[in-house]
């Protein structure tokens, strides 16, 4: 992780543009770059071109290796964590709400999932983060036997 952040750091390139030349989203070439997302070899070719500093060997690993999708708790100490933390806590039950009356009784999905963070500016002119979730929507479903195709552990 910290040799592919030091080839990005040696690049000059931001997570925006770095994003652009591997047609990824911003937050997703950050994963890459931390270990939390799995390189595929199409994108590691780009990553390669976009990143010359960094070592044949170490993206190589990034399209074998299984990413660490876990976090250390420590993290929510950080003030910027842990304020998105705190925002999506403290929405979480009108946000959980509002998914329910619009696409009935299920879950966003964070496998099938978009994020991308960006700024904007307010109307006194301060530069406001916008971040956006867009994820699948999973229904949740009515376990019916005759449509579960796994043999009964108690036949």
């Amino acid at each position: 992780t910290k040799r592919m952040l030091d080839a990005k750091e040696q690049s000059g390139l931001s997570y925006d543009e770095l994003a652009s030349k591997l047609g990824v989203t911003n937050t997703y070439t950050a994963q890459l770059l931390m270990g939390q997302a799995k390189l595929t070899s199409e994108t590691a070719i780009k990553l390669q071109e976009a990143l010359p500093d960094a070592s044949k060997q170490d993206i190589e690993d990034m399209t074998t290796a299984f990413p660490m999708r876990a976090f250390d708790e420590e993290i929510l100490k950080e003030p910027n964590v842990y304020r998105t933390y705190e925002a999506i806590t403290h929405y979480g039950e009108a946000i959980k709400s509002i998914i329910n009356e619009q696409c009935g009784d299920g879950i966003m999905s964070a496998i099938d999932f978009y994020c991308d963070v960006g700024t904007t500016t307010g109307k006194h002119g301060e530069k406001r983060v916008v971040i956006t979730f867009n994820g699948k929507f999973l229904p949740h479903i009515e376990q019916k036997m005759d449509d579960n195709s796994a043999k009964s552990p108690r036949d």
